[in-house]
């Protein structure tokens, strides 16, 4: 593998390459002969089949079209349907990217008017969607990645070079382990170090956002941890307690790859961003800065689902979907090319959402799972999905009618997609009357990110936002901008108001709850997670008195009189059945599970169901423990 771009460049004819380069696991090559550049295809496609790695033909661009012109050509060749809404230049790498509304019409019958941009201007086409609520943040980020175009073009040539080095085959066989360096025996701050004698990678980093302060970030002060020799990391999703504290590896000096799927990256960098904002109101010098959440979105690798890729010499990567928010995945790793495979599951959700499709639970081999149990207590058990529904929609329906407010505290991401479909069906239904419904926090801008990429959604919706039928931008959502807008909310009549945060921890979800808990007529209704030690677990647990900050951040008595529900079914995390399910139906069965991220009696309790349903080893390591695997 070291001599990989001499063993293609052999099977080349001479001069015609005039640079050759990595991309991440991919090669790239350069020529300055346009004929050559035309005509190559089928030889490519030859040496593919011969070294079986992915490899790219573009023009040098001593001989691109110039990006006024091509950009005229690409107006031109694509008809105006397709509303095209900006047309970038990644001049390092011979790219253009054509942002357009409809990119099915961008794209034409298989391929054909790529074909001819290509072959007219000698850029390598790409499309993207442009969301159909406009993002800033998509914006920016994809600015980011093309205005720094050189840049990019080195980081990824040299991570190629990592990845492809000489190394002994021998020691591929040798040992894998796993260390815990959050997220054992407790629900925050997941983050997981996992070795090899070539490698060294680290599975999420996040921050325990639950509410408890004491040790919220991941034990990353131990000996073996050194920031200089992480190879990669990877991350699962955008929450904050599983990529929370990525920005900060970056404000410390790592450079290296940070893995992940394309509206990860984005959401993440959205919340990163709001998590800045967050302290600065608590009068908290953040943990990082915007320019460290840049340096995340410039060495992003981002994968599409199931699509295969070298990591480390001795590491391959795979990403599936793990149904619990826009974006998340199942981490599969194969390591030392098929001596040990693992799959870290993040957080999973294994069963049909209006949002999202189920859970992955089949894959080419699994030796060890490593699986959460945020809902695996033997308590955890919930009515069917519709019935939950059901009683969602009733309560909602009855405080209406009463004249109070229903405050629903939100996750800005997943959650409050999947209530917003639930209420826009109901409604279209008649099973609510037409009252507001009212968005606050980053709720919005994540559904804009949604927007972005609909390929990541269940068939349901994808379809009805090809249709331009797409439910969230439904004319019953009202998006609320400030602190104006939400004393209107708090002032008017019957409502309903999606907040973050979801755990009541800051945000104008305890804001809305200081105004609306004193009504006996309103009503808080919960629908994700509540951390233990955090303002939604108090209210759940029945304090009827609570010390909440007001507008000047001095705490207040505030009585907690309004209605309290909580419809557990709701989650997008698995509950205890389906987590039984997932390992019963996992295609091949693993011989070890390991259980995390979940409060230490679910965790020990669901590892011991797993050990009594199928006899296989099942450990619930500690915070700093490790595991050998192999």
């Amino acid at each position: 593998m070291a001599d990989i771009l001499k063993t293609i460049l052999a099977e080349l004819p001479e001069k015609k390459v005039s640079e050759s380069a990595f991309e991440g696991a991919n090669i790239v090559l350069y020529t300055e002969d346009k004929e050559f550049f035309r005509s190559s295809d089928s030889l490519i496609r030859e040496i593919v089949k011969k070294i079986k790695k992915r490899i790219e033909l573009r023009a040098s661009e001593s001989i691109l079209m110039g990006q006024e012109e091509t950009e005229k050509i690409v107006r031109q060749c694509v008809p105006s349907e397709a509303d095209i809404t900006e047309v970038l230049f990644d001049p390092a790498r011979s790219i253009l990217i054509v942002e357009a509304k409809k990119p099915g019409i961008v794209i034409g019958k298989q391929g054909s008017i790529l074909q001819e941009i290509k072959e007219k201007t000698l850029w390598i086409p790409t499309v993207q969607r442009s969301p159909s609520i406009p993002s800033k943040i998509t914006e920016n980020i994809r600015k980011v990645l093309y205005l720094n175009s050189a840049y990019r073009k080195k980081f990824l040539n040299s991570l190629g070079k990592k990845i492809y080095k000489e190394w002994n085959p021998e020691k591929s066989r040798g040992w894998v382990r796993i260390t815990c360096l959050g997220a054992s025996r407790q629900v925050g701050r997941s983050c997981f170090l996992l070795q090899t004698p070539e490698s060294k990678v680290l599975l999420d980093c996040g921050i325990d956002v639950t509410g408890n302060n004491s040790e919220k970030f991941p034990y990353l002060d131990i000996p073996e941890f050194k920031l200089n020799e992480l190879d990669a990391v990877i991350i699962s999703h955008a929450h904050i307690d599983h990529g929370g504290l990525l920005p900060y590896l970056y404000k410390m000096g790592y450079r290296g790859p940070c893995y992940m799927t394309q509206p990860t990256r984005d959401i993440l960098a959205l919340l990163d961003l709001d998590f800045i904002g967050v302290a600065y109101k608590k009068a908290e010098a953040p943990l990082y800065s915007p320019k460290d959440i840049k340096e995340v979105v410039r060495h992003s690798v981002c994968l599409n689902y199931n699509e295969v890729t070298d990591i480390t010499p001795d590491i391959r990567l795979t990403l599936y979907n793990a149904g619990h928010v826009l974006g998340s995945s199942l981490i599969h790793l194969n390591i030392g090319n098929g001596n040990h495979n693992f799959v870290y599951t993040g957080d999973l959700k294994y069963g049909r959402t209006r949002l999202l499709d189920p859970a992955i639970d089949t894959f080419p081999r699994i030796e060890s799972l490593m699986i959460e149990s945020t809902y695996g207590g033997k308590d955890d058990k919930y009515p069917p999905y519709a019935e939950q529904e059901q009683l969602f929609i009733s309560i909602i329906k009855k405080v209406i009618e009463r004249k109070g407010k229903v405050l629903i505290p939100e996750l800005g991401l997943g959650r409050s997609q999947e209530t917003m479909l639930v209420l826009e069906d109901a409604m279209r239904r008649g099973d609510l009357p037409p009252i507001p419904i009212y968005i606050d926090g980053m709720i919005w801008d994540i559904n804009a990110i949604h927007t972005a990429y609909p390929d990541f959604l269940s068939n349901n919706v994808r379809g009805m936002v090809f249709q331009d039928k797409n439910p969230f931008l439904s004319e019953i959502f009202k998006r609320v901008g400030g602190s104006q807008e939400r004393k209107k909310v708090i002032e008017g009549g019957p409502c309903v108001v999606l907040a973050t945060s979801g755990m009541l921890v800051g945000g104008a979800s305890v804001e809305y709850l200081r105004e609306f808990a004193g009504n006996p007529n309103n009503s808080l209704v919960f629908v994700c997670y509540q951390g233990v030690g955090g303002l939604g677990r108090m209210i759940q647990d029945g304090e009827k008195e609570l010390l909440i900050p007001n507008n000047d951040g001095k705490e207040e008595v505030v009585k907690i009189n309004l209605e309290v529900h909580t419809v557990g079914g709701f989650s997008s995390h698995c509950l205890r059945n389906q987590l039984v399910a997932f390992i019963n139906n996992c295609n091949p069965q693993p011989k070890r599970v390991m259980v995390v991220h979940g409060e230490q009696s679910k965790s020990l309790d669901f590892a011991s169901t797993i050990h009594k349903l199928h006899r296989i080893e099942t450990n619930v390591p500690r915070n700093l423990e490790t595991i050998r695997l192999k």
